[in-house]
C-alpha cells in the first residue's frame, strides 16, 4: 500500500498535490481524476463539485469509464466500493493503473509488459557480479540489482564495487537514497520490510522497477524523438494537418452517433398512443433533416483519410493510424450500430402503436360492458334482500316465487358478461394498460357484487321454497311472459352491444369477413321478429283476460320487472341499430381499401427505385474494377452516375411521402413488395457511399500515376490483373492470391528459401499492419515503385535473364515471343553474339547489350 501511495503521489506533485491515505483520498473522485489526466496527458470530463455521495459516485464512475476507454477491463471494481473506502477494491484499481500507465507500454522483444521489464532488467544487470535478476520477489531483495540499474546508466552515482551481497539493508537503502536524491524516483519501499519478509511484494517491486525503466529510457527517446522531428517537420506539417482534420471530423461524427444512440435505443414512453406517434414524428423529422449531414460527413471523412494515405506514400511516410477508436472500420462499425438501432427503433414505435391501439380499444369495450353490466345489477341486492313475500297472499307468493325463478334465469344469463369483464381487465393488466389500477378495482366490485347477487339468490330462493307450502296458485300466463322475456330481454341486450362493439382490422379481407358475420346475422332477424310478436302475444292475452274477468290488479306481472314496452323499446332500437352497422362496416371497408391502394402505390414505387438503385450500385462496382477505359473515363463516368443519383433522388423522397401515410394509415405489411422504406434508405446512402468512394479512389490513382510517371497502358494492366485474382470482387488479395498477382506480371519470386524471404519482405510493404490482406492501392503504389525503379543495368539484366529462363543468353524466338514486335527487332539488331560457354546457334548477349544501354560498354 505505502508503494502504491509514493507512485501515486510521483505523479499528483505535478499537479502541485499529494494523497496520505489511499483508502481515503480516493473517495471522493477528485484526486483520482487528478491523477489520470497527469499520467495519460488528457483531459478528463468537469467533476462534480458537490459532497453528497452521488456527486462522489458520478466522479469515481468518470474515472473509471477513462480507464476502460483505454482498453482496461475492471472486473468487479465499482464506484460504490471506491466511495465507501473499500480498500482491497481500491488497491486492485491502482495496480490496474499502475499496469496501463507505467507497465503495460514496456515492450521487448515482442513480450508481455511484465515479461519485457524483466528481460529489460536482466540485459542491464547481465555484467554485474552477485547479480541474477529471474522474478520481481526474492531478485531484489538484496538491493543488488537496484544499485546496478543505476550504476549501468549512472556509474557517477554509485561505486559498484564497494557493494556486497552481505549488506542487503545497506544496498537497498543506498540505491534509494541515490535515486531519489538524483534520479527524481521518489522512495516506495520499506528496505526493512523487504529483508524481514520471506517473500516480498512482487507488484510494489513491478511498480517501482517501471519508474527506473521509464527514467533511464526517457532521455535517449527524447533525444532521438527530437532529432527525427526536426528532421520531418517540415514533410509532416501538412499531413498533420490532414490528420487533425480528420481526428476532428471522426471526433464530431462518432460523439454525435454517441449522443444518438441512447435516443435511438430508448424505449421509454408515457404508455399512450399520441405520446408514441409524437415519437414516431421524431423519428422521421431525424431521417429528413438530421441523418442525411451526417452520411455526407461519413463520406467527405472516408475521403480525407485515403487522401491522406495517399500523399503519405508518396512522400514515403508510415500509413497514417488513427487514435484508437476512430479507424474508419471503427466508424463504419459504429455507423452500423447505429443503422440497427434505426432499424429496431423504428420496428419498437410500429409495434407500439398496434399494442396501444389494442390497449385503447380493451379499455373502451371494458367499460361499455361494465357500464351494461352495473345498470342490470343496480337496485338487484335491495331486491334479493326484501322480506315482501312475507305479507303476500298465495297468488302474490306464488308470483313471488316464479319471479325469482325469472331472476335467476336472468342471472345465469349475466354470468357470461362478468366472465367477459374478467378476461378483459386481466388482458388490460398482462399489456401494461396504463390505467390498469382503476381497471383492477372496479373489476373487482364487479366480482364481488356478483358473489353477493349469487348468495343473496340462493337464500332468497331457499326462503321461498319454505313458505311454498301455504301458497299454491300462480299465474301461468304472467310466468310464461317472464321466462320467455328475460332471455330475449338478454338476447336484446347482447345483440346491442354486439352493433355497437368497436373493432380493429387491418386488411380488406378482415373488414369484409365483419360484413359477410353481419350478413349472416340480419338473415336471423325474421325469426326473432317472430319470438318477439309471440311474446308481445302473451302481453295482449293478459291484458284481454283481465279485461274479461275484471281481475284486481292482474295487469301487475308479480314474476319480472320486463314489459312489453320495455321489450318493444329495445327491438326497436336494434332494428335501428342495424343499417348504423351497416353504415360503420361500409366506411371501414372504404378505408381498407385506400390502404390497400396505399401498399400498390408503394409497391409499384419501390419495385422501381429499388432494382434502379441495385443497377446503380452494380455499374458503379464495374466502374470501381478499373476496366472501363483510362482513368480519367472512369472519373468521368462516376461524375456522370453522381449527377443522374442526385438527378433520381426526387424518387426517395416522393417513396418518403408514400411512406409516410402507410405509416400514418396504421399499414405494418405489405404483401406486392419484398422492399421496405429501411431498404430503399440504406441502399440510396450505400450508393451515395460507393460512388464518393470510387471517384476518391480514382482520383487517388490519377494522383499516382502522373506524380511517378506511369503510363496508363501499365495501370490497366496492374488493374487487369489484380481483378484477374480477386476473384470475389472484395477489392483485395490474400497472400497467396497476391503472390499469383505478382507471378502474372513478370515479377520473379522464387520457391526456395530466399523466395519467400523477399516475398515476406514485399508483404511487409504492402500491408505494414499485417491484416492478411492487400488492397489494390498498396499494390499500385508497389508496382508504381517497381516499374518507374527498374532503371538500372542489374535490373534490366534481370529481366532479361526471366525471358531467357536463367541461360546467360537469349534467342530472336524468346525475344519475339515475350517482346512486342517492334522491340523484338531492336533489341535482335542491336545485340552481340554470345561468346561464353555452352553458347548455341543465334544466341545473343543480353548482358553487354543491357550495359551498353546505359553507357557502360559500346553498344
Amino acid at each position: 500500500m505505502c508503494t502504491f501511495t509514493a507512485w501515486c503521489n510521483s505523479h499528483l506533485r505535478k499537479a502541485g498535490t499529494a494523497i496520505e491515505n489511499i483508502e481515503e483520498d480516493f473517495r471522493n473522485g477528485l484526486k483520482l481524476m487528478l491523477l489520470l489526466e497527469v499520467i495519460s496527458g488528457e483531459t478528463l470530463p468537469k467533476p462534480d463539485r458537490g459532497k453528497m455521495r452521488f456527486h462522489k459516485i458520478a466522479n469515481v464512475n468518470k474515472a473509471l469509464d477513462f480507464i476502460a476507454s483505454k482498453g482496461v477491463k475492471l472486473v468487479s471494481i465499482g464506484a460504490e466500493e471506491i466511495v465507501d473506502g473499500n480498500l482491497k477494491m481500491t488497491l486492485g484499481m491502482i495496480w490496474t493503473i499502475i499496469l496501463r500507465f507505467a507497465i503495460q507500454d514496456i515492450s521487448v522483444e515482442e513480450m508481455t509488459a511484465k515479461e519485457g521489464l524483466l528481460l529489460w532488467c536482466q540485459r542491464k544487470t547481465a555484467p554485474y557480479k552477485n547479480v541474477n535478476v529471474q522474478n520481481f520477489h526474492l531478485s531484489f531483495k538484496d538491493g543488488l540489482a537496484f544499485c546496478a540499474l543505476i550504476h549501468r546508466h549512472r556509474p557517477d552515482l554509485i561505486d559498484y564495487h564497494k557493494l556486497s551481497k552481505d549488506n542487503p539493508l545497506q544496498n537497498l537503502n543506498t540505491a534509494f537514497d541515490v535515486a531519489e536524491k538524483y534520479l527524481d524516483i521518489p522512495r516506495m519501499l520499506d528496505p526493512e520490510d523487504m529483508t524481514n519478509t520471506a517473500m516480498p511484494d512482487e507488484r510494489a517491486i513491478m511498480t517501482y522497477v517501471s519508474s527506473y525503466y521509464h527514467c533511464f529510457s526517457g532521455a535517449q527517446k527524447a533525444e532521438t524523438a527530437a532529432n527525427r522531428i526536426c528532421k520531418v517537420l517540415k514533410v509532416n506539417q501538412e499531413n498533420e494537418r490532414l490528420m487533425e482534420e480528420y481526428e476532428r471530423l471522426a471526433s464530431d461524427l462518432l460523439e454525435w452517433i454517441r449522443r444518438t444512440l441512447p435516443w435511438l435505443q430508448s424505449r421509454q414512453a408515457d404508455n399512450s398512443l399520441s405520446g408514441v406517434q409524437k415519437r414516431l414524428e421524431e423519428y422521421r423529422t431525424y431521417r429528413r433533416k438530421h441523418k442525411p449531414p451526417r452520411v455526407e460527413q461519413k463520406a467527405k471523412l472516408e475521403t480525407n483519410f485515403n487522401t491522406l494515405q495517399t500523399k503519405l506514400r508518396l512522400s514515403n511516410r508510415p500509413a497514417y493510424m488513427p487514435t484508437e477508436g476512430k479507424m474508419v472500420s471503427d466508424i463504419a462499425n459504429a455507423w452500423k450500430g447505429l443503422e440497427q438501432s434505426e432499424k429496431s427503433f423504428e420496428d419498437w414505435l410500429l409495434s407500439e402503436m398496434m399494442r396501444l391501439e389494442r390497449l385503447e380499444h380493451l379499455a373502451q369495450k371494458f367499460k361499455a360492458k361494465a357500464d351494461t353490466h352495473e345498470d342490470w345489477t343496480r337496485g338487484k341486492e335491495e331486491m334479493l334482500q326484501s322480506s315482501d313475500f312475507r305479507q303476500c297472499k298465495l297468488n302474490d307468493l306464488k308470483a313471488l316465487k316464479k319471479k325469482h325463478e325469472a331472476f335467476e334465469s336472468d342471472l345465469a344469463a349475466h354470468q357470461d358478461r362478468v366472465e367477459q369483464i374478467a378476461a378483459i381487465a386481466h388482458e388490460l393488466n398482462t399489456l401494461e394498460y396504463h390505467d390498469s389500477t382503476s381497471v383492477n378495482i372496479r373489476c373487482q366490485r364487479i366480482c364481488d357484487q356478483w358473489d353477493r347477487l349469487g348468495s343473496l339468490t340462493q337464500k332468497r330462493r331457499t326462503d321461498l321454497d319454505d313458505a311454498e307450502k301455504i301458497l299454491e296458485k300462480i299465474d301461468i300466463l304472467h310466468l310464461e311472459f317472464a321466462k320467455r322475456a328475460a332471455p330475449f330481454n338478454n338476447w336484446l341486450d347482447g345483440t346491442r352491444e354486439d352493433l355497437v362493439d368497436m373493432f380493429i382490422v387491418h386488411t380488406v379481407e378482415e373488414i369484409q369477413g365483419l360484413i359477410d358475420a353481419h350478413g349472416q346475422f340480419k338473415a336471423t332477424l325474421s325469426d326473432a321478429d317472430k319470438e318477439y310478436n309471440s311474446i308481445i302475444g302473451l302481453v295482449k292475452d293478459v291484458e284481454s283476460t283481465v279485461q274479461k274477468y275484471q281481475i284486481p290488479g292482474g295487469l301487475q306481472n308479480p314474476y319480472t320487472t320486463l314489459t312489453s314496452s320495455d321489450l318493444s323499446k329495445k327491438w326497436s332500437e336494434v332494428k335501428h341499430l342495424v343499417p348504423q352497422r351497416d353504415t360503420t362496416l361500409q366506411a371501414e371497408l372504404r378505408k381498407q381499401q385506400n390502404n390497400e391502394m396505399l401498399r400498390r402505390q408503394f409497391a409499384e414505387k419501390s419495385n422501381q427505385v429499388g432494382p434502379w438503385i441495385e443497377r446503380q450500385m452494380d455499374a458503379v462496382t464495374a466502374i470501381g474494377m478499373g476496366l472501363q477505359g483510362s482513368l480519367e473515363d472512369q472519373l468521368h463516368q462516376l461524375k456522370q452516375y453522381e449527377q443522374n443519383v442526385f438527378a433520381y433522388k426526387p424518387h426517395i423522397e416522393e417513396l418518403e411521402k408514400i411512406h409516410q401515410a402507410v405509416q400514418e394509415g396504421m399499414i405494418f405489411e405489405n404483401r406486392y413488395t419484398q422492399y421496405t422504406m429501411e431498404t430503399l434508405r440504406v441502399g440510396w446512402e450505400q450508393l451515395l457511399t460507393s460512388i464518393n468512394r470510387n471517384v476518391n479512389e480514382v482520383e487517388n490513382q490519377i494522383l499516382t500515376r502522373d506524380s511517378k510517371g506511369i503510363t496508363q497502358e501499365q495501370l490497366n494492366e496492374f488493374r487487369a490483373s489484380f481483378n484477374h485474382f480477386d476473384k470475389n470482387r472484395t477489392g483485395r488479395l490474400a497472400p497467396e492470391e497476391f503472390k499469383s498477382c505478382l507471378v502474372s506480371i513478370g515479377y520473379s519470386i522464387g520457391k526456395d528459401r530466399q523466395g519467400e524471404i523477399d516475398f515476406q519482405r514485399i508483404l511487409a510493404v504492402v500491408d505494414p499492419n499485417s491484416t492478411g490482406y492487400v488492397h489494390f492501392d498498396a499494390f499500385l503504389d508497389f508496382m508504381t515503385r517497381e516499374s518507374t525503379d527498374t532503371d538500372t543495368a542489374e535490373q534490366v539484366i534481370d529481366s532479361f535473364r526471366i525471358l531467357a529462363g536463367d541461360k546467360p543468353y537469349i534467342l530472336s524466338d524468346e525475344l519475339r515471343r515475350e517482346l512486342p514486335p517492334d522491340q523484338a527487332e531492336y533489341c535482335i539488331q542491336r545485340m552481340a553474339p554470345y561468346k561464353g560457354v555452352n553458347a548455341v546457334p543465334g544466341a545473343l548477349d543480353y548482358m553487354s547489350f543491357s550495359t551498353a544501354l546505359y553507357g557502360e560498354s559500346d553498344l
